[in-house]
């Protein structure tokens, strides 16, 4: 059955057609988004939801979403969209970033051009009859010291541009380089310096604990005096009710807002101060960029619920389309020895390590961890997947850790997974074999070559003469038959296992009778997911 999509904003009938080109479902709603009622009846029959701004998915409709699995904002900001709780229930929400990164930049850029050049209160003053030409004395941008609080993808656009513009630009980026600083010909400063340089300031950084008020009235007072403020990111970077006094005291000369504390902004400390040009969040309204993201992520939410693709995911790691095919394999594995460990743990877990050796080492291992670490708790939570996952590792205070290394024995690459508890530390490895099925390689440090088959059976004993014979007849005098049988030890009459691959679910009767032998310790049936 193909995937079912709603969109439940304004779309472009192009965004419209690349889910039905890519074989998908999908019902044309634009203006649902404002009518919460009639969504949250209908919302419980589709497998994604795109969206612009007008469509909340709060945490209520998120709970009535029963087969929802991607939620697509087309646009960057994803404020309307409860992110804790998609997560919780495993539900993917993308964004395009990228879309109306030059739409947002060019704003900033003629934002920063008003304010040099008092426009708007020019205009309105010329087309009111007056010429009041010795009023509105500008400023030259040429030559002066913009100041980029956040030379990421928006922040660097913006940064290129300026320096076209015959600007001098300095970046403040905590995750900017000193080498790619000099790539993109911007000086990186501190805050505190950049603050006391610039005749320009526009910020270009995400709405976080630590960026929120990063412009408050301390930094504003570090400004250098004349400076000039450009906000087309998010609004509560700055302190407007401090920036406004700043401009009445004539410290900061003036400031071009497109984001505000409040959206709608229908007050704000900013209105009506000369020299302070504001627009209605319109960084992102273009023609050109309102098609770009709308094609985008249909493109992105027809990728992931056909091929199972992740771009621009907010809350689960990306897998492109090229990658998908290849990693398949091995989010299968990774599943599968997360699910081993968590069939067999009967103590909390306290400590999780993943081990990456050899070519899985270089493979996108955080979407392999995701999909460990939802085989791994999936016997507690029934519907836990690999966005879901992470996310209660965390809450339960887990610690969880990677390793990768180079190939270190006769396997190409391997996962090995150790889960500790108060009681003990229990290892399951795993790698892929050329059929593309994962095979067991090595349990509680006992090597071993295992496949994996829906119903199996777990054993940890006392290696001792005769227990084959009593397993088998154990398993055949209750007819359950057995597929594949595989042993190991770690020496002789030290610790053995042994993994039954059985044709169906064995009772608890049966387990019972094997754990009646004395030198069975531990007998486990195990369910995987062979699909």
């Amino acid at each position: 059955m193909a995937p079912r999509v709603l969109v439940s904003d304004a779309l472009s009938e192009t965004a419209v057609q690349i889910f039905r080109d890519r074989g998908v479902e999908v019902d044309f709603m634009p203006k649902l988004g404002k009518d919460k009622e009639k969504l949250l009846e209908i919302i419980g029959q589709y497998d994604g939801l795109a969206i612009r701004s007008a469509t909340k998915a709060t945490e209520k409709l998120i709970a009535a979403a029963d087969n929802l699995k991607v939620i697509g904002r087309a646009g960057i900001g994803v404020d309307n969209v409860d992110i804790p709780a998609a997560s919780r229930r495993g539900i993917i929400v993308m964004n395009t970033p990228f879309g109306n990164s030059i739409t947002t930049a060019e704003h900033a850029i003629a934002l920063m051009f008003a304010v040099a050049r008092q426009l708007p209160a020019a205009d309105a003053s010329t087309q009111a009859g007056k010429w009041e030409k010795s009023k509105f004395m500008g400023v030259e941008i040429t030559g002066k010291t913009l100041g980029v609080i956040g030379a990421g993808n928006i922040g660097g656009i913006v940064c290129k541009k300026a320096i076209g513009l015959g600007m001098h630009v300095a970046a403040y980026d905590p995750f900017l380089s000193k080498e790619r600083a000099e790539e993109m010909g911007v000086t990186k400063l501190e805050l505190d310096e950049l603050l006391a340089r610039a005749d320009f300031i526009t910020l270009h950084v995400p709405m976080t604990d630590k960026t929120r008020g990063i412009l408050n009235a301390e930094a504003l007072a570090k400004t250098k005096k004349g400076v000039r403020i450009i906000n087309c990111a998010r609004g509560g970077l700055v302190d407007e009710a401090a920036l406004a006094e700043a401009i009445k005291s004539g410290h900061v000369a003036g400031a071009g807002f497109d984001v505000f504390e409040t959206e709608p902004a229908t007050e704000s400390p900013l209105f009506g101060l000369e020299n302070v040009v504001c627009t209605p969040h319109l960084g992102a309204s273009t023609t050109e960029a309102q098609e770009n993201v709308a094609l985008q992520v249909a493109e992105q939410m027809s990728d992931y619920l056909i091929k199972g693709a992740v771009s621009n995911a907010i809350n689960m790691p990306s897998i492109t389309a090229e990658e998908a095919p290849i990693l398949k394999p091995f989010i299968r594995l990774a599943d599968v020895l997360g699910s081993f460990a968590g069939q067999v743990t009967e103590s909390p877990i306290k400590e999780i390590e993943i081990l990456y050796d050899g070519v899985t080492a270089g493979m996108n291992t955080k979407a392999l961890t995701s999909a460990l670490l939802a085989g791994l708790i999936r016997n507690q939570v029934a519907d836990v997947n690999m966005v879901s996952a992470p996310i209660m590792i965390k809450e339960k205070g887990i610690i969880l850790s990677e390793v990768k290394r180079d190939k270190s024995g006769v396997y190409d690459g391997y996962i090995k997974l150790s889960v500790t508890t108060e009681r003990q530390t229990r290892s399951v490895a795993g790698t892929v074999f050329s059929d593309g099925k994962p095979r067991f390689i090595q349990i509680k440090g006992i090597n071993m070559d295992a496949e994996v088959g829906q119903h199996m059976i777990y054993i940890a004993n006392t290696d001792v003469p005769g227990m084959i014979g009593f397993m088998g007849s154990t398993l055949g005098d209750a007819g359950v038959n057995i597929a594949n049988f595989q042993l190991g030890r770690d020496k002789q009459s030290g610790d053995a296992i042994a993994l039954l691959y059985v044709d169906d679910l064995v009772s608890q009767n049966v387990l019972t009778k094997l754990t009646s032998h004395e030198a069975i310790k531990q007998a486990k049936p195990l369910v995987f997911n062979v699909d």
